[in-house]
């Protein structure tokens, strides 16, 4: 197949490109950078790759992790907004146009919650909630403005899908894990602010897998990306430590997260929110995980980094 990948310069862009390349497909990867290049607003020649192609994996956003102040949100609001407009203008002008539009969304979209997980069906979607920072409310309004354009765009030939992502993990530099990995072997990977609150994450491989059944299988609408095993962050960095054999994490409290966010520019909020988000539509269409606990996830990607 022809696979364009918009945004896929980036950590998950990278672990997608290399496994479907390898598994003999064409890709063709847009950025503002390299490859085929784009603006991530305005329809330009960027838009004949995706004319012909099979499948478009929209992946384009500004990243996350930076200091969540007014201009960087509307940094994330714009280029996620923008790019899923314009992924749609140009399918919508395609005479011959992919077959299936995925689309990156984020498991962020769900509420911050410790009681129950949240799947497609019963998940409840986050908003104003008491005893949060009220910023955290702009995080899940990008998620739902971004789902917004996929499903407005009108591409009545082409499937569409709203990859509802929890954190991927792979052993590729600069990524999260290799982010997480550094805290835990500088003995830093301890509870934060006691450590209640749920990880949701996917191995990369399983992340791979499951992109690829959504290709296959006729699904669409909103799906879970995200191991079974959501876990407290005190037990998710206990079994970190674990993997890279280092005894004691230190913990930290709110404030304390507050100053090293600060110090690495980025925000609390990647930290402190929980995420109990669980992948009840790939279960239902059959999916199996390989790595679908975290003990055994964090031991293959230590092995796969070392």
């Amino acid at each position: 197949m022809k696979i364009v990948i918009p945004g896929g310069t980036g950590q998950v862009g990278g672990v997608l490109t290399r496994a479907l390349r390898a598994a003999g497909h064409e890709v063709v990867v847009i950025s503002r950078s390299s490859g085929v290049r784009w603006d991530g607003h305005t329809l330009g020649p960027w838009a004949d790759e995706i004319n012909g192609a099979d499948v478009v994996i929209n992946l384009a956003g500004r990243s996350v992790s930076c200091r969540y102040n007014a201009e960087n949100l509307q940094q994330m609001m714009r280029s996620r907004v923008d790019s899923a407009r314009v992924v749609g203008e140009a399918i919508a002008k395609a005479d011959d146009p992919p077959g299936v539009w995925l689309q990156m969304s984020t498991a962020t979209i769900y509420a911050h919650r410790f009681d129950a997980p949240n799947d497609e069906e019963t998940g409840v979607l986050g908003g104003r909630e008491p005893d949060v920072p009220g910023y955290w409310a702009y995080s899940v309004e990008i998620a739902k403005r971004w789902e917004a354009e996929l499903e407005e765009a009108d591409t009545p030939a082409t499937r569409k899908v709203a990859l509802r992502s929890a954190m991927v993990m792979s052993p590729d530099r600069g990524g999260v894990f290799d982010y997480l990995s550094w805290m835990a072997r500088l003995g830093l990977g301890g509870p934060v602010a006691g450590g209640r609150q749920y990880v949701s994450w996917i191995h990369d491989d399983d992340f791979v897998r499951a992109v690829a059944l959504l290709i296959r299988e006729p699904i669409s609408g909103a799906v879970n990306l995200a191991a079974p095993g959501p876990v407290p962050q005190r037990e998710f960095m206990r079994e970190l430590r674990k993997a890279w054999r280092v005894p004691v994490g230190l913990p930290a409290t709110s404030w304390m997260a507050e100053i090293g966010a600060f110090a690495l520019r980025t925000d609390t909020e990647l930290l402190l929110k929980s995420r109990r988000v669980v992948p009840g539509r790939l279960q239902d269409a059959g999916f199996e995980f390989h790595f679908p606990n975290w003990r055994e996830a964090a031991q293959n990607l230590a092995e796969r980094r070392r």
